[in-house]
């Protein structure tokens, strides 16, 4: 899915970020804003990973919502 539209979306995508990364926080998710930036960097502190790891995690995020997405078509 379009990043864009997923920023967008936020209040209804937040959910789905949540789940997918747990150990981020509501007021962090609430902060992040859908701002792809700020929520790779979220995912960095909390999990420890690189940069690419964490921009790899948020492409299969936005493609697994792409699919949900034409999966309830």
């Amino acid at each position: 899915m379009n990043w864009d539209r997923i920023e967008g979306n936020w209040k209804q995508m937040s959910g789905k970020a949540q789940e997918k990364w747990g150990k981020l926080t509501n007021d962090q998710v609430d902060v992040i804003a859908g701002k792809r930036e700020q929520l790779s960097g979220k995912i960095q502190e909390a999990y420890g990973i690189s940069k690419d790891e964490a921009n790899q995690q948020i492409d299969a995020f936005a493609d697994s919502i792409h699919d949900d997405v034409n999966n309830k078509k």
